[in-house]
């Protein structure tokens, strides 16, 4: 009997391979040195290691963090991750709180994400208006955009009375943080147009193709195509009164790489003190390789550096997460010889290369990794530069790594 009874306990029993298996994504949980490649010095060539007179933005001298926990592994998994653009670099303490705002109707949707957790972000991405000096009806809300990751595309048009529409026509949809790469996903929408019902309204998605690029000859042509044919589906809206809100449309990230900063000072002033700092000292390291973009710049390539709202953490401030596209993983030679050629930016003001993006490959568009830092120093930066956003290497992964994730090679910090 109590042989029969250890068999029955050891085979309900997870062994440790088995127990680190996501169910049904084939994704594995990964030990803090395994997760992301660490630099080798035999390798890579030596690492900044220490704050040097070149440095010369620094913390305050009272920036005192939590220097004993162990930081991996306790990160809380997620699946999608939305980031709203806000135009501040501060909100209420919790951003779900905020009267009227794509985050609360995010919060009090019924339409709930239906592939796994969503990480909700409030972030200093400008609002559309303010950005291209347009006006929004002044019966509707001020419409915003929305990054959404891993997909690394933006939607843009969003009001709170479609946010039922964008999580069940995008985010549903959408690949997730342990869905692997390549993977066969549900083409996003490029139009999700609303119809004239008060909410919660319904939508009607439209395919128009993956680039949003329509010639005015082409939209003259589409207008003629509905006025000829009832059956049309964009025929129903065209009565509609300007107080309609404008469809949801969806187009690609323009940047490669994302640095998300935590820079929410009413959570924590360390996280608005920290922010600011990493920005200018991340933004010195990649000017000269013609990297760097500013929040209004959308030239293709480069690299994204946004302000979000609190993470998780702060006490190990700051708080610094990095996505990386799928197709960017072969820019390490380029990078490594532009490097050693003195780098600079072409006269022109474009990139050198393409940052490894291959035509033909819409899968790898999505984010590839999360690598997600903790206890970042301005000091760091050049480390994060050189090996973290362009190489996905981590240089101190027992002190600063908290999770992320590794969609080609099915790897998770939880």
């Amino acid at each position: 009997m109590t042989s029969t009874f250890k068999n029955i306990v050891a085979r309900l029993t997870p062994t440790p391979s088995s127990s680190n298996i996501h169910n049904g994504t084939g994704f594995r949980k990964a030990e803090c040195t395994q997760l992301f490649n660490v630099t080798e010095p035999e390798v890579d060539g030596e690492e900044c290691l220490q704050d040097c007179q070149s440095c010369t933005v620094k913390y305050p001298s009272k920036f005192s963090i939590d220097e004993d926990d162990k930081l991996y592994g306790h990160v809380k998994g997620w699946e999608t991750h939305m980031v709203v653009a806000t135009g501040k670099t501060d909100w209420v303490r919790d951003v779900a709180d905020e009267k009227g705002s794509v985050m609360e109707a995010v919060d009090k949707s019924k339409i709930k994400p239906s592939n796994g957790r969503l990480m909700l972000s409030a972030s200093n991405i400008p609002l559309p208006h303010e950005s291209n000096n347009s006006c929004p009806h002044p019966s509707l809300p001020t419409p915003t955009s929305v990054l959404l990751l891993p997909s690394f595309r933006i939607i843009d048009n969003v009001i709170p009375s479609l946010v039922p529409d964008l999580i069940r026509d995008y985010i549903n949809t959408g690949p997730t943080n342990t869905s692997r790469l390549p993977h066969p996903s549900t083409p996003f929408p490029s139009v999700v147009s609303p119809t004239a019902d008060s909410a919660p309204m319904e939508s009607l998605s439209v395919q128009l193709g993956a680039d949003l690029s329509i010639s005015s000859t082409q939209n003259q042509n589409q207008n003629q195509n509905q006025d000829q044919d009832p059956s049309h589906p964009l025929q129903k809206t065209s009565s509609i009164p300007s107080t309609i809100p404008l469809p949801l449309l969806s187009r690609p990230c323009p940047h490669p790489y994302l640095i998300l900063l935590c820079s929410q000072k009413t959570r924590d002033a360390r996280c608005g003190q920290s922010a600011p700092l990493l920005r200018r000292e991340l933004e010195r390291h990649l000017r000269p390789l013609g990297l760097y973009r500013d929040l209004n710049d959308e030239r293709p390539g480069g690299v994204g550096i946004y302000f979000i709202s609190h993470v998780g953490g702060h006490k190990y401030s700051a708080n610094v997460i990095v996505y990386r596209r799928g197709d960017v993983c072969g820019v390490r030679e380029e990078m490594g010889e532009r490097e050693k050629g003195g780098g600079g930016e072409k006269e022109n003001g474009e990139d050198e290369g393409k940052d490894g993006e291959k035509e033909g490959e819409e899968a790898s568009t999505e984010a590839g990794q999360c690598i997600w830092l903790a206890r970042v120093r301005p000091e760091d930066c050049e480390n994060i530069v050189r090996f973290t956003v362009l190489q996905g290497k981590v240089v101190k992964p027992e002190r600063q790594l908290r999770g992320g994730f590794d969609r080609g090679r099915g790897l998770a910090s939880w």
